[in-house]
């Protein structure tokens, strides 16, 4: 029987605009099958929403807390939210 997908909202805080951060996560997250977006906030952070396969979604997690080799991550927020009808993983702004 194949697990519910999970969705999560990601809020990834430190060195992480200007490092390809968006692009590295968008090429993670389809690697594992996720779908959802990544986008830089104003305030200097990194915001991910991705949902698929919770293992998958997991993986993402785990990921974002050391980021590409270019960023340093000082936290990692994570919250459960609501699946949404998304279609693929996009990069937005």
């Amino acid at each position: 029987m194949k697990a519910s997908p999970r969705a999560v909202d990601l809020t990834i805080t430190g060195h992480v605009q200007g490092v390809s951060f968006r692009a590295y996560t968008a090429d993670r997250a389809r690697e594992l099958g996720l779908v959802g977006w990544v986008e830089n906030l104003d305030d200097g952070s990194v915001h991910v929403r991705a949902q698929g396969d919770p293992d998958a979604v997991e993986s993402l997690v785990d990921w974002c807390h050391d980021g590409p080799s270019a960023a340093r991550v000082d936290d990692v927020e994570v919250r459960d939210v609501a699946p949404q009808s998304v279609d693929d993983f996009s990069v937005r702004r």
